[in-house]
């Protein structure tokens, strides 16, 4: 507050003399100089965020004296007692012993300064007075208010729920606002938007305390009704409170309340991640139902009559869920959810088609289906049954592509030939869903024999391997000409036989046959054996050869060596000497 010209309070004015005077603390300021001094000074707020605050607070500054300030004085606007202590502050200022004795100061530029403000301290008055000597006394007023920063709101809300049907004005949420100065003021919001007190919608009830140690608490509680539509509402409180002159606010958290209301409307479905069934899945029925808490769920399957049967055993009713394990074209059909809700005794229903995709009858057709022979042609045909558009495949006994689309053309046929080939068929639209049908193609024929041992040099007594390979349908039987021990085998189409036996005279003569029938002919072939003797006589002779050449090359090389070295003379003088001895 600002001030002006006034009286003087009756204060005992003096130097040295105590105070009788007005029922505040005072400052007094006493300047000497020829005019009425005036003195301007602000309002003054302090803060503290505890119940006995460190914080202080600055009192008359900036303030302004017209005249030369020669001495600034403390004092309790009452007569100083008998025996009552006076203190000076050491910038000169006399401070008498009151209860701001040990919080007080005063800086250079003569603001005074309170530390550790209180509650009690909370709009008190100051007041500065300028003394001019005989122009008199100018002064100025200020109030001190202090301030506590409440703690954040804490809002509780109704842990038990709400129906939304009733129609009384039921307990949503409590909010708590706690140790703060002034008292705080709470308002309350739904959605972010205020709510105000309207009557037979929204009730506020709101109580204050005041605590022990001058703070206040508030505990404001909401009432309302509330619609099924409140069952993602958001509430929040909002505490607002006064500091250094502005208002301020704290949110409590955003809370959600259960609330109640009856099922109105239940939606059956078919829950897959493609969206599509198909023979072998396992599919989860899933029954929707908007009311809470959840109704009691049973389920049907609707049969021919129109008679429904009762799957409920197989369901979760707690969770409205129904699973269907491998499922079949016969699981196809209508099913039905059906629900209770237990406060009104009401029903609803939900039905749903369920369309399980399937491929069935799956035939291959072969014509000519009479005996084939090597050199034949046969045409394969695919059929199936599907309430979906199929591709056909046709692939080998390797698992090879062969051939797209139902039919498969085969010409020139051969025990090669002769395999398993097998449809598979496909649902394009449904992912996974395919069958395959495997068919026999059987070239019929005599034995045809396909390999053989080759000639062989052996020795009598020695014991050899024989083997005769074929191919035929029916499947051939082997003869050996010769006894032996026999091992018969499959290998890739071909059959073959593995004859061990010892060489004989009369075996290695005549050689070995190897016979191969069924019931459709006979196939035979010879197996050449060569004595090894002249063989052996050969490679001696060779190898009598390759030595005598040897010694040659090894003989010529010393006779080359010694006549390199004068050993053996055959030079021209020699022959000389030889020359005129025959004269002689």
């Amino acid at each position: 507050m600002a001030g002006g010209r006034r009286a003087a309070p009756r204060c005992g004015w003096g130097w040295g003399g105590g105070w009788g005077c007005c029922p505040f603390l005072c400052l007094l300021l006493c300047c000497g100089a020829a005019g009425r001094p005036e003195v301007y000074m602000p309002s003054s707020a302090g803060s503290g965020d505890r119940e006995h605050s460190q914080a202080g607070v600055q009192l008359l500054h900036p303030w302004e004296c017209l005249l030369h300030l020669r001495r600034v004085v403390l004092c309790q606007p009452r007569p100083l007692r008998s025996g009552e202590a006076v203190r000076h502050h050491a910038s000169g200022v006399r401070i008498d012993e009151t209860e701001y004795s040990e919080r007080l100061s005063v800086g250079e530029d003569k603001a005074l300064s309170i530390s550790k403000v209180t509650r009690q301290d909370n709009a008190r008055t100051f007041i500065c007075q300028v003394g001019a000597d005989s122009q008199g006394v100018g002064e100025s007023r200020t109030e001190l208010y202090t301030y506590k920063i409440p703690a954040p709101p804490e809002i509780t809300p109704n842990s038990a729920g709400i129906p939304a049907q009733s129609n009384d004005m039921l307990k949503i949420a409590q909010c708590t606002s706690e140790n703060s100065f002034p008292s705080p003021n709470i308002t309350w919001y739904k959605n972010g938007e205020p709510l105000l007190q309207e009557e037979d919608k929204t009730k506020i009830l709101t109580t204050l305390v005041r605590e022990s140690n001058g703070l206040y608490t508030v505990v404001s509680t909401l009432f309302s009704k509330v619609t099924r539509e409140d069952r993602n509402s958001l509430f929040h409180c909002t505490v607002h409170y006064w500091l250094q002159g502005q208002m301020r606010t704290k949110d409590s958290p955003r809370v959600n309340v259960t609330v109640f209301y009856p099922t109105e409307h239940v939606e059956l479905r078919v829950a897959t991640n493609a969206g599509i069934v198909k023979e072998g899945d396992d599919v989860k029925l899933v029954c929707d139902a908007d009311g809470n808490p959840a109704p009691v769920f049973s389920f049907f399957r609707r049969e021919l009559g129109d008679s429904w049967q009762d799957m409920t055993s197989l369901a979760d009713t707690n969770d409205g869920v129904l699973m269907l394990h491998n499922v079949s074209k016969s699981s196809s059909g209508l099913y039905r959810c059906q629900t209770l809700d237990l406060d009104d005794m009401t029903q609803h229903e939900g039905d749903v088609e369920l369309v399980v995709n399937y491929i069935e009858g799956v035939q291959v057709k072969m014509e000519p289906s009479s005996p084939l022979h090597e050199g034949d042609s046969v045409r394969l045909s695919c059929t199936a049954h599907s309430p979906v558009k199929l591709d056909y495949q046709w692939r080998d006994a390797r698992g090879r592509k062969v051939a797209e689309g139902n039919q498969l053309l085969l010409t020139n046929l051969t025990f090669e030939t002769s395999s398993n080939f097998s449809c598979r068929v496909k649902a394009r639209s449904v992912p996974g869903l395919e069958q395959s049908k495997q068919v026999a193609v059987a070239v019929k024929g005599k034995p045809r024999i396909v390999a053989i041992s080759a000639p062989l040099y052996v020795r009598q007594d020695e014991v050899i391997n024989l083997t005769c390979k074929a191919i035929a349908f029916p499947q051939p039987s082997f003869h050996w000409s010769v006894n032996g021990t026999t091992h018969e085998y499959m290998e890739n189409q071909h059959m073959a036989s593995n004859l061990t036996v010892r060489v004989s005279h009369d075996l290695l003569r005549a050689g070995a046959m190897c016979r191969v029938s069924n019931a459709l002919g006979v196939s035979e072939k010879h197996i050449q054996l060569l004595d090894q003797k002249p063989s052996e006589s050969k490679g001696i002779i060779i190898v009598a050869i390759i030595v005598c050449i040897l010694v040659v090359a090894v003989l010529g090389s010393i006779i080359y060596f010694l006549h390199k070295k004068g050993k053996i003379s055959c030079g021209r003088s020699g022959k000389q000497d030889i020359a005129r001895n025959t004269s002689i």
